[in-house]
C-alpha cells in the first residue's frame, strides 16, 4: 500500500515491500514538478531511511508520464513577487540539502527514469547511484531559457561528462533521450519500457544494500542501445572544439564558424537557443560549470545557493522574473532579457553571483558531515 511521505500531503507516496522503500512523486496534472511540501517530504524520508536498518533499498519514481519535470519556480516566482525572496531562499536551501544527502548517501538508490526529467527532477535522481532510462526518457536542463541557470549542484555532474558535452547541454537546454543519456553517463542503465515494471518487481524483492548485488539485477533487464545517428554525442569533436572556449561569445562564433560546413540541424539548433536564451543566465552558467569541475558535491552545491539567492533578490538581474512571466505566465514566449547583449553582461558582475549576500539574515548553505564527499560520475562511452 502506498501511504503520503508525510502527514500533511500525498505529494510523495511511500510504497513498502520488505526492506525496499518506493518513494512516488505524486503531481501527475504537474509533471510531478517539486513543490515545498514535495521537497519537504522527500527530505524527511531519505534522512529516517538513512537510519533505518530494516530498510536497505529505496527506489524513487514518478506517477503518470513524466518523472519529474523540474522544481515548481513558478510558485517560487509567485512567492516572491507576493511576499519575499525568503521564500525562495528556504526552497532552493531544502531543494540543495536534499540534493546533497542524496549525492552522499550511504544506501542504494534506484531513479526509474520514465518521460521527461528536467532540472529540480535530474537533482533528485542524477546524484543518487543508479539511473535508469528508458526509451521514452527526456531529460534536459533549460535554465537559462528561464533566466536561472542550471543549478540543484548541476555544475558538478554536467562538468564531469565527457568533453565539453556538459557546456553544451547546460547552456542550450538541449534534449537528451535515454540512449545519449546512458552514452554520456547521466545514466547508469538502460531498461525497456516493457521490462520496467518487471525490474521494479525484482527490485522489491531485495533484501540487500550491496550495490553489486542491486546493480546486477538491473543488468538483468538492461540493453545497449544504439545513439541515433542525428545524435550529439556523435559530434562530439564540434561541441569540444566549440564549447571549450573561454567565453559565451566565443563559443557562439566558433558555432557560427562550423555552420556553413555541417549539414545537420545541431550546430543550427545550438546557435539558435543561445541567442534566445537570457544572456546574463549563459554567462553565469558557463561559470559556474567550469567552476564546478574542480569542486566537490557540496562545495557546488553552496556556491550554487548564493547564486540562486542572488537571482530571486534580482540583485544584477530581473530575468528570472521576466523568464518566467514570458514561458510559464503569460507564455507569450518573448522574454525581454536585461541586459540584452551578452557585451553588455560584464565579468565583474558574473563574479558577483558567486559571493556571500549582503544582507544579515542569509546565511550560506550549511550541509551536514557526512562520510562520502559525493559519487563520481563515470561516462559510459
Amino acid at each position: 500500500m502506498a501511504s503520503p511521505a508525510s502527514g500533511d500531503s500525498d505529494q510523495v507516496l511511500v510504497e513498502a515491500n520488505g526492506s525496499t522503500r518506493t518513494l512516488v512523486l505524486n503531481r501527475p496534472k504537474q509533471l510531478n514538478a517539486l513543490s515545498s511540501a514535495m521537497v519537504t517530504g522527500l527530505l524527511k524520508c531519505f534522512i529516517s531511511y538513512e537510519e533505518e536498518t530494516t530498510v536497505k533499498l529505496l527506489i524513487v519514481k514518478g506517477k503518470g508520464r513524466a518523472f519529474c519535470a523540474g522544481g515548481d519556480v513558478a510558485e517560487v516566482a509567485q512567492s516572491i513577487n507576493n511576499d519575499t525572496w525568503k521564500y525562495g531562499a528556504v526552497f532552493f536551501r531544502t531543494e540543495f540539502l536534499l540534493n546533497y544527502i542524496i549525492a552522499t548517501y550511504s544506501k542504494p538508490q534506484v531513479s526509474l527514469l520514465t518521460g521527461i526529467v528536467m532540472g529540480g527532477g535530474a537533482g533528485v535522481s542524477i546524484h543518487g547511484r543508479f539511473r535508469v532510462a528508458t526509451e521514452n526518457t527526456v531529460f534536459a536542463m533549460p535554465e537559462t531559457a528561464l533566466g536561472l541557470f542550471p543549478d540543484i549542484g548541476a555544475s558538478y555532474f554536467l562538468s564531469r561528462l565527457p568533453g565539453f558535452y556538459g557546456e553544451y547541454v547546460g547552456l542550450t537546454g538541449a534534449r537528451l533521450d535515454g540512449a545519449e543519456m546512458l552514452a554520456c553517463g547521466l545514466a547508469t542503465h538502460f531498461v525497456p519500457l516493457n521490462r520496467m515494471s518487471l525490474l521494479e518487481e525484482s527490485l522489491k524483492k531485495v533484501d540487500t544494500s550491496d550495490p553489486f548485488a542491486i546493480c546486477g539485477i538491473i543488468d538483468q533487464f538492461s540493453q545497449q542501445p544504439s545513439v541515433k545517428g542525428s545524435s550529439a554525442m556523435n559530434r562530439m569533436e564540434i561541441i569540444n572544439r566549440c564549447f571549450s572556449k573561454r567565453t559565451v561569445e566565443e563559443i557562439i562564433s566558433a558555432l557560427e564558424q562550423e555552420a556553413p560546413r555541417v549539414t545537420d540541424k545541431l550546430v543550427t539548433a545550438a546557435i539558435q537557443s543561445l541567442r534566445k536564451a537570457s544572456p546574463t543566465s549563459l554567462k553565469i552558467s558557463l561559470a559556474s560549470i567550469r567552476e564546478g569541475r574542480l569542486q566537490t558535491v557540496g562545495e557546488c552545491l553552496r556556491r550554487e545557493y548564493r547564486m540562486v539567492c542572488h537571482v530571486m533578490r534580482g540583485d544584477f538581474s530581473r530575468d528570472f522574473f521576466e523568464g518566467c512571466r514570458a514561458i510559464l505566465v503569460d507564455k507569450d514566449r518573448n522574454p525581454k532579457w536585461m541586459p540584452p547583449t551578452l557585451d553588455q553582461v560584464h565579468d565583474g558582475v558574473v563574479g558577483k553571483y558567486f559571493s556571500k549576500v549582503d544582507d544579515p539574515e542569509w546565511e550560506d548553505l550549511n550541509l551536514p558531515t557526512r562520510s562520502s564527499h559525493g559519487r563520481r560520475i563515470v561516462p559510459k562511452l
